[in-house]
């Protein structure tokens, strides 16, 4: 499935002969560490036991990591409206939104990064390849994927227990030019400890023409950080800015236009993993279908709403028919699906 170092060719169709075509993504991700999620509906007992605050993301070391994993099943809530209690799937802030934009929005999308020979590596790519995510991008390496244990309880809000220590990494002086020709659109994340990669990745996609979609992540614990000036701040920075404010929607800028949005769907999440991400699958469709500040603001809040009516960060096709029918309400036409670009 590819040699350690170079780039990760894929297909769907594994009995081929002939050279893969492969059709340039208009919008590739940069996640560095491919990222397995162990998603799980659990009871407080186990949130109380485990190291660190309830709620937010804490790095653990792969011992503890195992350890909660033998502990889930122990502690796992009655299944939901037939959901299955535990799932594990590919995950990461920059997968999930590349993930949505190809599998509900039907945009051309791929991702850069790396992923271990291992198990969970191949899982990673089976999955995101379901989604027609292209893939050609990913470094497959000798050595282990990064997995994360994404506890849920019963409100829907989650715990999350990374393990990255001992993952395979995309390293800068590996990004090439020819990683982003081609694309219109960069999706980044932040994260204090890839600033080397995700400055050259920026570089790189400049030279290419590309715009470049940061999410600078949540802060947990900060409670002085107003939306407002968060936004004015940005939008000195950056053509669109964007505040999403969980259940209370989200707050946009774009030169002197001001949008307010409210949150849409449920108010009870089943599972609040990947809201922000599957927000950023919806607003990057609208910036890309060229769509006023305001339905890119709506369509990010049918799509968030979409992926929290399950566990994970991957919309269920039932989930994206509701999200479907959201957009159809709000007067926005959803995405012609029948035609893949």
């Amino acid at each position: 499935m590819g040699v350690e170092g170079e780039p990760l060719f894929w297909t769907k169709d594994c009995n081929t002969t002939t050279a893969v075509v492969n059709v340039l993504p208009a919008i590739v991700g940069l996640q560095p560490a491919a990222l397995v999620d162990h998603v799980a509906r659990v009871d407080w007992s186990l949130l109380d036991r485990i190291p660190g605050d309830r709620g937010g993301s804490q790095q653990v070391a792969a011992e503890d990591l195992q350890q909660i994993l033998r502990e889930v099943n122990a502690h796992v809530l009655p299944t939901l409206n037939g959901f299955s209690p535990v799932r594990t799937i590919a995950g990461g802030s920059v997968a999930n939104t590349i993930r949505g934009l190809a599998a509900g929005f039907g945009l051309s999308s791929g991702l850069i990064g790396a992923c271990g020979d291992d198990n969970q590596g191949h899982l990673f790519i089976d999955n995101m390849g379901l989604s027609d995510v292209d893939l050609t991008r990913i470094r497959m390496k000798k050595g282990s994927t990064g997995q994360c244990v994404c506890l849920v309880d019963a409100d829907g809000n989650r715990t999350m227990r990374p393990c990255l220590s001992t993952a395979v990494k995309l390293q800068a002086n590996e990004l090439q030019r020819g990683d982003f020709h081609g694309s219109k659109w960069l999706v980044i994340r932040y994260a204090h400890f890839n600033m080397e990669i995700i400055n050259m990745a920026i570089k790189l996609a400049k030279l290419e023409g590309l715009c470049v979609s940061m999410d600078l992540a949540s802060f947990e614990g900060r409670t002085d950080i107003r939306p407002e000036a968060a936004l004015n701040f940005w939008r000195k920075n950056c053509r669109w800015a964007v505040v999403t404010l969980g259940p209370k929607g989200c707050i946009a800028k774009h030169g002197n236009e001001i949008v307010r949005v409210p949150a849409i769907g449920e108010l009870h999440a089943v599972d609040a993993t990947g809201a922000g991400d599957l927000f950023a699958s919806g607003f990057l469709y609208g910036l890309v279908k060229g769509l006023c500040l305001e339905d890119c603001c709506t369509i990010g809040s049918c799509s968030g709403g979409a992926v929290i009516r399950a566990l994970s960060g991957e919309v269920k096709p039932d989930n994206w028919q509701w999200m479907y029918k959201q957009m159809k309400a709000k007067g926005i036409s959803p995405p012609d699906l029948t035609s893949f670009k």
